[in-house]
Formats: structure tokens, sequence, C-alpha cells
């Protein structure tokens, strides 16, 4: 096997010669993302001069030619350029042996190809992994570009001088001569409420990325045939609802968690190079350990940061407990605000377009961490808290909805709006009203009570801080913000209101699935935007900055499956968040990591917002050349600085979003090239 985490950049030019492709573009392109496979690097353009790949490696297993990219098929018809890895490309290489096919080497994008040669773009549905590929059939004159289930690897696009240009990160794109750096006033305006931009927007105005669980076909155009774009949704997490009752019986739904769990993390070993876990001691982490160092014989490389001036934060107590019992070989280490200072400007060049989690930082210096010890491949505990609730934001909703949620509804809108006014005096008293007031909004406004686990400005907050909305709304819903050759962008995205992209994904659910879980319908919406665009891209971008490679058991496509049945009964059961998971690996890991109070993966931004860090804002919101746009309305960030500085009212959550979107517009359309090339992650 031969799986490579790396990175991917090419054009299609479909439309017959209207954008040349150079090697020196494509050049460019590769080391903009030479990151993310320091080992190697390939470059491809087609005889007709109408294709072009780019590929930079990130070796795990067979550092051989025989798995360099970008890779062709002996007959030369079939081109690919593949970032990712394939499980099972094993048993899916002996039926392709059984049916004629024979094999240069051992890699698992040789696989890849030969199944696409095989049974066209239906192959997908017999992969197993996490990947982001462009595959191009030069005799059919047809591309695709196709993105993972849960959209674990990224994949962006753009359509210029009709060609298609795609690559792994933004910044890949952005070197390309013909594509400006330019602000989405739209996909921004969503980006307030949702902390990341939603599928297909960017932060980029004519940049988009590929969905989870998608792919974008191009008919190149011919002689008599014009050219032609499509989009296709290949997999979603719903529509898989089992018939035999077997999830109501909780002793087969554990056995069936530990089986699915325990191949899982068993296809995430396979490595030839050192291979280890991200270790906070809560259950997802410690669970991965405790499966791991029973499928090995050597120990467990284990890492955990935590900080040295704010030890409430530090969970190294709970870490170093699951080390000494499983022995593993553990590394540590502690940060402060200095470190996280020093790593901004690194920050805003690794995500390309702002992913407004502060735990990108200590997300960092583990994986840098992990990389120095000389550890290339990291097992992670992300999905595991969307898919088995896990989340205080999660039961809250639930006390609402049982509590207050149907009574307000059940009400007469004038009511509503009059409870709203009662909860909006409130707040002004009490900052613990600002959550309550919120969902009394919702309310009032006959919208749904939750839009996922991390939301900053919604609607009602979001005012406070748009400066002009009228001109907003003429440059976010203007045509070439909203053009869109692949059709992905439904018309809830298209307004200026949030709320419009939680109902498209809800009206989805509701019109597949007849179900009263309302646990379900929040996964859902979590699998759809917080998850896959923010967390595990966050996941993605600050990993590979430092050439390694995160893997996620918690969300192999037939766990997720499997658990997307399991009733809301089982996942909590007297208010126990994540029951049945937590009852799965009892006497696996010791009841000490299970039944702890979570804490979760965190920073102490909210103390440092009080010090040094919090000055870097203010001058910041000063400065960030985002005022001159008219959009966003600093002068109101700096007096949330203000009261949360002086008046012990917290708007971290609230600081640290308009901070990231200065400083990335700062750097990456106000700023020089140079501030984001990749001498900048160094």
């Amino acid at each position: 096997m031969c799986p490579f985490m790396c990175g991917i950049a090419g054009i299609l030019d479909y439309s017959g010669g209207h954008l040349e492709i150079r090697p020196s573009d494509l050049e460019r392109m590769a080391d903009a993302i030479i990151h993310r496979g320091p080992d190697g690097r390939g470059i491809w353009k087609s005889d007709a001069g109408d294709v072009g790949f780019a590929h930079t490696r990130l070796a795990i297993i067979d550092l051989s030619g025989a798995g360099a990219q970008p890779m062709h098929s002996p007959c030369k018809r079939y081109h690919i350029v593949f970032n990712g890895e394939i499980y099972n490309h094993l048993s899916i290489r002996r039926r392709l042996e059984h049916l004629g096919h024979w094999f240069i080497g051992r890699s698992d994008t040789e696989t890849l190809l030969h199944a696409l040669m095989q049974w066209g773009i239906d192959a997908v549905d017999r992969l197993e992994g996490m990947f982001a590929f462009c595959f191009f059939d030069e005799k059919l004159r047809r591309a695709w570009l196709v993105r993972d289930r849960i959209g674990v690897k990224p994949l962006y696009y753009s359509f210029r001088n009709g060609a298609c240009l795609f690559a792994s990160e933004i910044k890949a794109l952005i070197s390309h001569p013909v594509i400006s750096a330019e602000i989405d006033p739209l996909a921004c305006y969503h980006y307030l409420t949702f902390l990341t931009t939603p599928a297909p927007q960017t932060m980029f105005k004519g940049i988009r990325k590929i969905p989870a669980g998608h792919y974008i076909e191009i008919q190149f155009a011919g002689e008599n045939r014009p050219a032609a774009i499509t989009g296709t949704q290949w997999w979603d997490a719903i529509g898989r609802n089992p018939d035999d009752g077997k999830y109501d019986d909780e002793e087969w739904v554990r056995g069936e968690i530990q089986r699915l769990l325990g191949e899982s993390i068993e296809k995430r070993m396979l490595s030839d190079v050192p291979f280890g876990v991200f270790l906070s001691g809560g259950i997802d982490s410690s669970t991965n350990v405790a499966l791991m160092a029973r499928l090995t014989d050597q120990p467990v490389r284990t890492f955990t940061v935590g900080f040295k001036d704010h030890p409430d934060y530090n969970e190294l107590d709970y870490a170093r407990k699951i080390h000494e019992l499983f022995k593993t070989e553990h590394h540590e280490i502690l940060i402060t605000e200095d470190d996280t200072l020093d790593y901004l400007e690194r920050l805003v060049v690794t995500q390309d377009e702002p992913l407004a989690d502060w735990v990108c930082v200590p997300l960092y210096f583990v994986s840098k961490l992990a990389r120095e010890s000389g550890t290339i491949v990291v097992q992670i505990g992300e999905g595991s808290d969307e898919l088995f609730c896990g989340y205080e934001e999660y039961m809250r909703t639930f006390e609402w909805l049982r509590r207050y949620w149907r009574p307000l509804v059940s009400m007469p809108k004038s009511v509503r709006a009059m409870v709203y006014g009662l909860t909006f005096l409130l707040d002004r008293m009490d900052d613990r009203w600002r959550g309550r007031k919120e969902r009394v909004y919702r309310a009032w406004k006959d919208r749904e009570l939750f839009w996922g686990g991390a939301i900053c400005y919604p609607e009602g907050f979001k005012n406070k801080i748009v400066k002009d909305r009228e001109s907003w709304r003429r440059r976010a819903l203007s045509d070439d913000v909203l053009d869109d050759p692949v059709g992905w962008l439904p018309e809830g995205f298209r307004m200026l209101d949030s709320f419009g992209v939680v109902s498209e994904y809800l009206a989805k659910f509701d019109a597949e699935e007849q179900s009263p879980d309302y646990l379900k319908r929040m996964i859902y919406l979590e699998l759809k935007l917080r998850l896959v665009e923010l967390l595990l891209m966050r996941v993605d971008k600050v990993t590979m900055s430092n050439s390694i490679e995160a893997r996620v058991p918690f969300l192999d496509h037939k766990l997720v499956e499997f658990s997307m049945n399991i009733p809301q009964s089982l996942k909590i059961r007297n208010d126990v968040p994540k029951y049945i998971l937590k009852e799965s690996v009892r006497g696996l890991i010791p009841d000490e990591n299970i039944d702890r109070p979570k804490m979760g993966f965190d920073a102490p931004v909210r103390e440092w917002l009080k010090g040094p860090l919090g000055d870097k804002v203010e001058a910041t919101f000063r400065t960030t050349k985002l005022r001159n746009e008219g959009l966003v309305d600093f002068d109101r960030g700096i007096d949330l600085l203000n009261d949360h500085r002086h008046k012990e009212r917290d708007y971290s959550f609230n600081i640290w979003s308009l901070f990231n979107l200065a400083l990335w517009y700062d750097a990456w359309i106000a700023g020089p090239a140079s501030s984001r090339t990749p001498e900048a992650l160094k």
C-alpha cells in the first residue's frame, strides 16, 4: 500500500484554448502547497495542451517511483492526480486483477486509477477512505473533481476564461495569474454566523469548494458539442434507515460500535512511518490509544498540549493516566500567550480563509511537536462529539426544547415579540441572558431552534456589527458574487440572512427523513457545515502545514452511517450525553476518563484578551484595511473588546471571529503576495 497525504492542483481548459496552460504556472501552484508534500513533486501537461496536473507528495508508505503522481494508465488514455488514502484498496485491487487488470506498483493511487477505468465514476461508491482527486478520460474528453463522503480532504476550484482551476488549498489557486484575491461579501456575511463559509462558498470571490460527498463532471467542448458542467451529490448521511429493530437493542449497538471503531482504527494504522495519537485524556483520544495498543507491539506515541500560565485549561493529568496505563511514548508541550502572538501571521497563511476557532493555536503546537519527534501520521478524535452528542450546547438545546421552546412557539407572534423585548432588556443587565435572548428571537421569527454547535453572530446580534446593511446587500447579491457555473449555490445561501443556509440543509433532511428524532436533525446539520468546513478544515490545514497526516477514525463512513440510526434515547440517557459510546468503551479505558466532566480542546483566549493579545486585537481593529470596505463596524468591535476587558462580559468568541477576519483581509486581500508564500509558513 502506498497512501500519500499531499497537495494537488491543476487546470482543465474545457472550452478550447481560452487559457494557455504553462508548466511555469503549474510549478508555481505546486510551490504554494509544498508543505503538504515536501517529499516529491510531479508536473504533467497533456499532449493536446488542455489539461495540466501538479502534485506534491508526503510519503507515508513505499517511496518507489511506481507511486509517483500525476499517474497515467498504460494506454495513456486515463490520468489522475490524487490526495488521500483508500483503506480498502487491496480488496479492490484483487477484484480488478480478477477482471484482468495488472499493476506495476503497490500504491492505492494506481488501484484508484484502475477502478475508475473499470467502473467509471461509480467506482467512488466502492472506496473507503479520505480523498480528493481529479480524474481525466482523454478519449471521452471528460474530467471529474471528487471530494470524499465526509469531507476530510478539501478541494477548491475556480472557473476562469473557459477553464477550471483546482487545488487542495486556495493559496495554489491565488498563485495563478488569472485569479485575483477579492473578498466575497455574501460568504463573509455567513462567516460571521458560522465561523467558516458554507460550501460551496469561500471568502474569495469566484473561488468555491466542493461540498462533502459531491463531485463536478466537466465535459470538454468538441467539434459539434459545447462544454457542459454538472455537479452531483454521490453520498449523504441520511436515507439509510434500518427496518430490523436492532437499533433498540443496547447490547447489540454497543457491540457494533466496538467492532466498527476497532476496524476503523486498524485501517488507519497502515503506515511505514511512525504514527501516534493526539491525546487529551478524554473518551475519544483515550479510546484511540487503547485500541491502537491492542494492534501493535510497539509503544503508541502520544502527544498532549497544555497552557503554561493557565493550568485550569489543561488535561495533562488525564492524558498522563492513559500514558501510564498503556505505556505510551508520551510527549507534552506547554504554550504561552507569547507563542500565540508569534504564530498569528503563520496561522492566517495556513488557513487560506479565516477559520475562527482558536483551537487552531494549540493544534498547531501539538502538530509541530509530533513532527519534531519524527511522527508523520496521527489519529484524532474529531467527529465523536457530533455523532454521539457530546457537546454542552446540544444538551442546552434539549433543555430549551423540553422546557421553553414548545410553549413559546405556540404563543401568538405578538406575544413572542413582547417576550423578546423583555429578554432584550434583561440581557443589558446580565450577560447570561444573551443566549436566551437569541433563542427567543428565533421563536419570534419562526426559525429553527438549533443552527449549529458554534454560532457566533446570529442574525439578531449581527445587526450590531454590520456597518451598512443596504450597501452590503447590493454588493453581496451582485451577479459576479452569485455566479455559479456548477449550480450548487441554492436560494437560501443567496439571502442576506444566514438562516437561509440552515433552512436549505434542513429542508433536504425533512424531505428525506420522516424522523421525530431531533438529535438526528442536529447531527445532520453539523455534518453539513460546522464539522466539515470548520473542524475538519482546521485539522487538515494546520496539520498539513507541519507536513503530518491526521486520520479520523470516528468519521469512517460505515461508523457514521451506523451512528445516524442509533436513537436519541441511547445517545442521551438520564441527561448523560454520549451515553452509548461511554458504555461501549467502559472497561477498555478507566471509568475516571469516561465519567469526568467534559473540558474540550480549548485555549485561554478569554483571559489572553485582557493582556497583550487584547492590545494586538485593538490595534488591528483600528488599522485594518477591511474598514475601507464598509462592511464591518470595527468601532463596535472595539466596544465589544472594551466590554470584555473591563465589564466582565465574555465576548471572546465574537472578538476572535472579527480578529481572524481582519488579519485574513490584511494578509490575503490588502497585503503583498509575499505575505502568503510558502516561506510564510516556516
